[in-house]
């Protein structure tokens, strides 16, 4: 059976060749190689480095799926692995000629650490900017400059899926550009948890701190993922202190302030403080029409009526990366079938996902959520009372309806005792300005946002 899945590989690797344009398919997609093993059900591929991996995972997991499906119809799984990881035996060239132009699978052996695979697609020209994100980009920008660093370390903080680490591989392209022979490290919290225990398992602490201090630019991403880890947290706390000592580069992303992090130690926090915290809010329905705008220009040969890129825009509101992944699918389904775009055709493809993203949060439901978590009465929210405690969450809830509904201005004011649509754009303006500098009221709103979207 390895002869016909080499076969079927054959016919998928050509197809996305054509679909992905030559240099993607360079990039990401010809170092894949089919593995040993591969059958009828269950096909497994591979990749030299566990970042690439992860890459395809995420952007083709389900386009390889449904294109070894179209060869064979048997096939239940698509298994995508990384060779560093597990000893197994690409196929040779006289079963499977498709893997004659792979990489080698000796590139296996390059740590990702050692060798930044920055993702391609994450550059600053890519990086579709608004009001939500000009403060954080600009600030990429000048972290990615030559010569000493203006301020050290960035410390990026938004939701998940709204460009922090979009901003840090671009600053590790930019920065390399500019800099051939510079090094540097871009690792997630976990990742250097993980290899921080390990040392420490190997005595061999120094050769981790060594690698780890002699680069000139270090990204660790997802901090918040180390809360509660004191020993991990001694140690980053050494390398951040080192860092801004020798005066190098050092960037941080997280879901949150420095302040609000959880289970962190408070002069942990205040180290990450000292630099410049720069947050990303949530993508309106603008900076989301331009992303998918945006998207499309490295798709040349794909065509998209606009009332179909409305679609996604208006009704994909959660993250900017699952309105890609969502995009990613309906290209695919439109290019597999032989399909035209539609708003008809779009609707079929996407509807669990547009049905899953429709649930409507109400007004009344942002006032129940808010008066519990403020402990005031629903009624003080639409009532004339003017006290700080009733006005701060009568803004909050302001600023929620306008963020989580598609409600008018005129209509959230009348919502809350017939005020004018004035007093909603304060209340929206003054709880975004509070946001970046009140550490209490950014963490109520995103508690009160995740249990209404829930």
């Amino acid at each position: 059976m390895e002869a016909a899945v080499a076969k079927a590989w054959s016919h998928v690797r050509a197809n996305l060749r054509r679909s992905a344009g030559q240099r993607l398919f360079d990039q990401w997609l010809k170092p894949v190689v089919l593995i040993e093993g591969s059958n009828a059900e269950v096909v497994r591929l591979g990749l030299p480095s566990a970042f690439m991996t992860q890459w395809v995972k995420n952007h083709y997991a389900e386009r390889l799926l449904l294109e070894f499906r179209g060869q064979i119809p048997a096939v239940r799984n698509v298994s995508i692995e990384t060779l560093a990881e597990e000893p197994a035996r690409v196929l040779s060239t006289a079963s499977a000629p498709v893997a004659a132009d792979s990489a080698p699978v000796a590139a296996a052996t390059a740590s990702p650490a050692e060798r930044p695979q920055f993702d391609m697609r994450f550059t600053f020209d890519r990086f579709v900017i608004d009001a939500t994100n000009r403060v954080a980009c600009n600030a990429a920008k000048t972290m990615a400059e030559p010569g000493a660093p203006r301020f050290s370390p960035l410390y990026l903080h938004a939701g998940t899926g709204q460009g922090k680490t979009h901003l840090m591989h671009a600053i590790g392209h930019a920065f390399l550009e500019a800099n051939p022979e510079a090094t540097a490290i871009y690792v997630t919290a976990e990742r250097f948890m993980f290899e921080f225990v390990q040392a420490l398992r190997n005595k061999d602490t120094h050769a981790f701190k060594a690698r780890l201090r002699s680069v000139d630019l270090l990204m660790i991403d997802d901090l918040q993922f180390i809360g509660g880890k004191d020993a991990t947290q001694q140690e980053f706390f050494h390398t951040v202190n080192e860092f801004m000592s020798s005066g190098k580069r050092l960037v941080i992303a997280a879901d949150r302030a420095p302040q609000a992090l959880e289970g962190f130690e408070p002069r942990l926090a205040g180290r990450l403080a000292s630099g410049l915290v720069a947050d990303i809010k949530p993508a309106e329905l603008e900076l989301r029409r331009a992303i998918v705008g945006r998207k499309l220009l490295d798709m040349p040969a794909v065509t998209m009526p606009h009332e179909v890129m409305d679609l996604l825009a208006a009704r994909i509101t959660t993250n900017v990366r699952e309105l890609e992944g969502a995009l990613n699918r309906l290209v695919a389904y439109a290019q597999l079938n032989g399909e035209v775009i539609t708003i008809d055709f779009a609707t079929n493809v996407l509807g669990e996902v547009l049905r899953s993203a429709q649930r409507r949060i109400t007004i009344d439901e942002i006032q129940r959520a808010v008066s519990a978590h403020f402990e005031v009465k629903q009624i003080d929210l639409i009532s004339e009372r003017r006290a700080v405690a009733i006005a701060r969450p009568r803004q909050i809830a302001m600023y929620l309806a306008k963020r989580l509904t598609t409600r008018s201005l005129p209509e959230i004011g009348r919502k809350f005792g017939n005020r004018d649509h004035s007093t909603v754009i304060h209340a929206v303006k003054r709880i975004e300005e509070l946001r970046g500098k009140d550490v209490e009221i950014d963490t109520a709103v995103r508690t009160l946002m995740r249990t209404l979207e829930g």
